[in-house]
């Protein structure tokens, strides 16, 4: 990719430029807990870019029924703005979504936030040393730093399927539920078996006429431990936060020692297993459905999932689960393999997220105009996921292997969102201009993630999202959390080139 190949608008009269210090892309989790790390160090002058009209990024978009969280609620929440009226143990998402929207408005951000704001490149301006962003109506926002919350989790990715575009009925991914299609009655083929599926599929199934469950791989799924939060719990809570702040510590550290499972004691997932099998035979009766819904991988190394209702959804009479694999979608129907084709009324991807492409080509353009895609032909890779080699003062949030598959992200978020605001402030007091992390510490760390990465169980032979084509895992962290946060507590500009004022 060479510079002139990226159309930026050239800054004129004619297209105004807002300046500030930071921009910040994207208010979800991320944004949000960046721009309040901003404010608690005295930095006002910085924007957040929303391209929708309301914050809450994922937890905004993502509203099919069923719609929850896999985190218990006091956890997957900010330490700073804990919040006592949870109604239950795992938040549903209208509760996440207006949580959000609160922290926005207490935290004073909205001031902050453009909406309606999509970001269609970002270059940085070598002679200048300053990034230009532009916005799909034109505006242009300049920054001497530009930190990017774009969540992996923001991008629906839907399966090129022969014949998609002939289907003339109704087609939507979970991402973005069509709530205005009246699914009563209805033929259904949903495709995809991941996270999002598991819940839906047991929220409409009693509503459709068939529901044809298209699944390529099971997952692992075991009991949530769920329930209604009493509201004397909640006014307790309320009345002594620090009974609140020792239930999250519990949890934290409950989770946490999860990750010996998923690292060190592998034998432990063979419980796992047992417990998810039992569950099973439990709510399904049938030898051969019973086959169809069982992994044949070690729990753990695709993502675990955790529901009380999906086996008991998969053996409705109204359920088919098809696991043969689909040759073409016609314009009535979903053909396989084995030559069937089942005629639908609606097509519903539950297929995830564009995880490994999470900043797509020519958007992002670094030194010498270097496309971020073309940085990353080998998969997503940073300096503690934040910091890039090439891309000066430019770092993320949820970076390439600082996902979780064991505990909360949360946590992560507000260990990077620290980190970066510790290395803004260190620029301002030292007059550094430009801090670009060295490509060898960037290679050192990404070398020990991967060799890290080995020994885990998400390294155990299936194929997951978490792994690129080249079977290389660039989305999760290997170890613990707190070491994550131990690594990201200060801020040194050792592994930095740095370029003063």
């Amino acid at each position: 990719m060479k510079p002139q190949d990226f159309k930026q608008p050239a800054a004129s009269a004619a297209v105004p430029v807002a300046r500030h210090r930071v921009i910040v892309v994207g208010t979800g989790f991320s944004g949000l807990c960046m721009g309040v790390k901003l404010r608690e160090q005295g930095e006002d002058d910085f924007v957040l870019l929303e391209r929708a009209d309301e914050v809450g990024g994922t937890w905004r978009d993502n509203t099919y029924p069923g719609c929850g969280c896999d985190v218990p609620s006091h956890l997957y929440s900010f330490s700073f703005a804990p919040n006592p009226n949870w109604s239950r143990m795992f938040a549903p998402q209208p509760e996440i979504f207006a949580y959000l929207k609160r922290v926005a408005e207490q935290f004073d951000l909205l001031r902050h936030i453009r909406f309606r704001t999509k970001l269609v490149g970002a270059r940085y301006d070598d002679a200048r040393q300053l990034w230009v962003v532009t916005a799909e109506d034109g505006r242009v926002f300049e920054a001497q730093v530009l930190v990017s919350g774009m969540g992996g989790l923001s991008n629906p990715m839907i399966p090129d399927l022969p014949g998609l575009g002939t289907f003339q009925g109704e087609v939507f991914h979970s991402a973005t539920w069509q709530h205005g299609y009246d699914l009563v009655g209805k033929r259904v083929a949903v495709i995809g078996s991941g996270a999002s599926a598991i819940q839906f599929v047991p929220a409409i199934a009693p509503l459709v006429d068939r529901l044809y469950y298209h699944q390529r791989t099971p997952a692992w799924v075991v009991p949530k431990e769920d329930r209604p939060l009493k509201p004397e719990e909640r006014a307790d809570f309320a009345a002594n936060p620090w009974r609140q702040r020792i239930e999250r510590i519990k949890l934290y550290w409950t989770l946490e020692v999860r990750f010996l499972a998923f690292k060190f004691k592998p034998e432990w997932m063979g419980l796992v297993a047992k417990v998810a099998k039992h569950k099973i035979r439990q709510a399904i009766k049938d030898p051969a459905l019973q086959a169809k819904v069982t992994p044949d991988y070690t729990p753990g190394c695709k993502r675990l999932l955790i529901s009380n209702d999906y086996y008991p959804a998969l053996a409705r009479t109204n359920v088919e689960v098809v696991t043969e694999g689909i040759a073409a979608i016609t314009p009535t129907g979903v053909r396989t393999h084995d030559g069937q084709t089942r005629e639908v009324d609606a097509i519903i991807f539950g297929t995830g997220f564009k995880v490994q492409d999470p900043i797509p080509a020519r958007t992002v353009f670094g030194k010498g105009g270097i496309d971020l895609a073309d940085a990353w032909k080998s998969g997503p890779e940073a300096y503690l996921g934040v910091a890039v080699a090439g891309f000066p003062n430019f770092f993320m949030l949820m970076g390439p292997n600082t996902g979780l598959g064991h505990n909360s992200m949360v946590f992560m978020i507000e260990s990077q969102a620290h980190y970066i605001t510790r290395a803004i402030q260190t620029m301002k007091q030292e007059r550094i201009q430009a801090l670009e992390v060295q490509a060898q510490a960037q290679t050192a760390f990404v070398e020990g993630v991967q060799k890290a990465l080995r020994q885990t169980v998400w390294q155990s032979g299936c194929k997951s999202w978490y792994l690129n084509e080249q079977g290389r895992n660039t989305t999760l962290w290997p170890g613990f959390t707190f070491a994550y946060r131990l690594k990201t507590r200060r801020f040194s500009t050792k592994p930095y080139k740095v370029t003063t004022a």
